[in-house]
């Protein structure tokens, strides 16, 4: 079944070609929504004058992708929070929103449903303008794939995000489950308080795993007390699993980051003051990215190939 929605979030050049990269999206076109004046012009609506949003018609099979996780990969890719401005863009022709069809109901409550969820999430209310669509006139060709046509044209939303929707697209609706913390954490590098998180004094033998993916990280066998405050691993049960990238965050402490291969989720930070005996390397993680599976749950919850590693 193929269904339509409305996306607006600042330049309609950039929402395009990164709804474009999601998976079950079979359609797309920009145009303005919601105007006061019929058929207007892109100069029009720079004025202000028509009240008309610049917006991308999204079509998509509902076989593949639903609407809430389109939705969450809008929010995902615009800052919820801005009024009337996204990147350089500013001005009510550049408001957030997301605009239905007045004969499908179902989606009037899916993003309803929505603005609470990002009120729970964050604590604030968004900016993110929700109603029915009153009309929506095509732009000029001119703007239609603009960035096919012009790859180096301006783009409010980073190009990573955009090479990176289908990925994404993947792990979004786990994403937007987890825990006020667990998300500060995963997705926005944040730290929770050490010696006050779940694993830090969790010795039992087991694995753990990705919080997002599920994909396995690290054994129990090579845990070790660092006194950190933190889960400490002497290695990852693959490096092909990880990946490390330079943190400049700390101003004058220079850090390796750790995050998952699959999920792209912050972990935390590898330090070389680990055990000689074990390495020399100490994999300082974050309770709130990882799920511990005890060693006697693993099979059932489909980690068994695991378990001869485990001691």
């Amino acid at each position: 079944m193929t269904k339509t929605t409305y996306f607006a979030g600042g330049c309609f050049w950039g929402l395009e070609r990164y709804f474009q990269n999601a998976k079950g999206v079979t359609a797309t076109e920009v145009g303005y929504a919601q105007s006061k004046v019929p058929n207007p012009s892109y100069e029009q609506v720079c004025t202000g004058k028509t009240d008309a949003v610049e917006t991308v018609k999204v079509a998509y099979d509902t076989n593949v992708v639903s609407e809430h996780t389109l939705a969450l990969l809008f929010i995902d890719a615009i800052d919820p929070f801005s009024l009337n401005r996204q990147g350089n863009d500013r001005g009510r022709q550049y408001r957030s929103g997301i605009y239905w069809n007045a004969e499908d109901s179902d989606q009037e409550q899916t993003f309803t449903q929505m603005l609470r969820e990002i009120h729970t999430r964050f604590g604030r209310e968004s900016a993110i303008e929700i109603g029915e669509l009153q009309n929506f006139y095509s732009a000029e060709d001119y703007h239609q794939d603009y960035l096919d046509k012009n790859p180096e044209g301006y783009c409010h939303i980073p190009m990573k995000k955009i090479l990176n929707v289908s990925k994404r697209q993947q792990f979004i609706e786990q994403v937007w489950k987890l825990s006020p913390e667990q998300y500060d954490v995963t997705q926005n590098a944040g730290t929770e308080r050490p010696f006050e998180n779940e694993y830090d004094e969790n010795f039992k033998p087991g694995i753990y795993v990705d919080i997002v993916s599920g994909e396995p990280l690290f054994l129990s066998n090579d845990k070790f007390d660092s006194g950190c405050g933190w889960p400490a691993f002497s290695k990852p049960i693959s490096t092909d699993t990880v990946t490390n990238r330079e943190d400049r965050s700390l101003f004058g402490r220079p850090r390796i980051e750790v995050r998952a291969a699959r999920s792209d989720i912050h972990l935390g930070h590898v330090f070389n003051d680990g055990p000689q005996e074990l390495g020399g390397l100490r994999y300082c993680m974050n309770s709130a990215s990882l799920r511990f599976i005890p060693k006697d749950q693993m099979e059932a919850k489909g980690y068994g190939e695991y378990l001869a590693q485990v001691k």
